[in-house]
């Protein structure tokens, strides 16, 4: 099955934005296919990263790896250094790229930058959207580094890859605290109250509130959610949402077209493009920075 159409027949909303049916060589319903085949290398890769993620995020773990990182404590970098790290990344979750992080990073952002010229701060967001994973070269494991997240504390949601049963040996799908459809929040508490999953999104969120670094709220809230995908392309959560979170979904679902539909496209030349992009670090996220 493919993630593009969810059990409750749910299409991604960031096709909507893509009317082609081919693009940049590759039809669209051919992104984020997480169909179960252990015969194919890449497949079964994919598969068990997601399991082990669902296996072993929970409220206790997410909470521990808050206290680890959110101290900001672990090293100091410029975002630049940080970024060419992810050229030793190759992300386990994804099967729609066996390229290097950095490559898909360049992608996003000059496709960006193609068609919002004027934006210039998402094209900073496109480039940095994933360089929370760097914390996958401290000690951490991918499944809880990258792919898609999801809230812990609540019942899981219906769209989740691979979730019909790949929460089965994660201790909080059998806790009464968390596992009815609110958990431990109140309804309509708002996203933003939710504590999701441990990932690189939250990790990179909250460094930049952290470094004080200068990016508007939708750049936050894209960089924040963009793997949030059960809510942002599979409905799920809508109870536990408020009226002002369609804001941040249109944010998000503007960002996520050019985060998922890149990643057929060809390697930009990164060397070329650097000049480019060190200028806008310096403006809206200088120095060296605590990590």
């Amino acid at each position: 099955m493919s993630r593009n159409q969810g059990p409750v027949g749910i299409i991604d909303p960031s096709q909507l934005f893509r009317p082609e049916k081919v693009y940049d060589g590759k039809p669209v319903d051919a992104f984020r296919d997480y169909a179960i085949d252990d015969s194919d290398p890449i497949r079964r890769r994919v598969r068990l990263t997601y399991y082990d993620m669902h296996t072993n995020q929970t409220v206790d773990f997410v909470k521990k790896k808050m206290d680890k990182w959110l101290k900001f404590n672990t090293f100091k970098s410029t975002v630049k250094d940080a970024l060419i790290k992810l050229n030793e990344l190759l992300d386990e979750s994804d099967p729609d790229s066996d390229l290097p992080n950095i490559v898909h990073a360049f992608q996003t952002a000059e496709r960006i930058r193609q068609e919002h010229p004027d934006k210039e701060w998402m094209h900073l967001v496109g480039l940095i959207h994933d360089v929370g994973k760097v914390m996958a070269f401290f000690g951490e494991p991918q499944w809880c580094v990258v792919g898609d997240t999801f809230p812990v504390g609540c019942k899981w949601g219906s769209t989740i890859v691979y979730g019909d049963d790949s929460f089965k040996d994660n201790p909080d799908t059998y806790n009464p605290k968390y596992n009815t459809e609110c958990g431990m929040y109140e309804p309509q508490c708002g996203l933003e109250n939710l504590m999701m999953s441990w990932g690189h999104d939250e990790y990179l969120y909250r460094m930049l509130v952290h470094n004080k670094c200068k990016f508007p709220k939708d750049g936050l809230y894209m960089i924040r959610y963009h793997s949030f995908y059960p809510w942002h392309a599979g409905g799920d959560y809508q109870h536990l949402l408020k009226e002002t979170d369609k804001e941040i979904m249109e944010a998000v679902h503007e960002f996520n077209k050019y985060d998922l539909y890149t990643k057929s496209a060809g390697v930009p030349d990164i060397d070329a493009l650097w000049p480019y992009y060190d200028k806008l670090i310096e403006k809206y996220m200088p120095g060296v920075l605590d990590w």
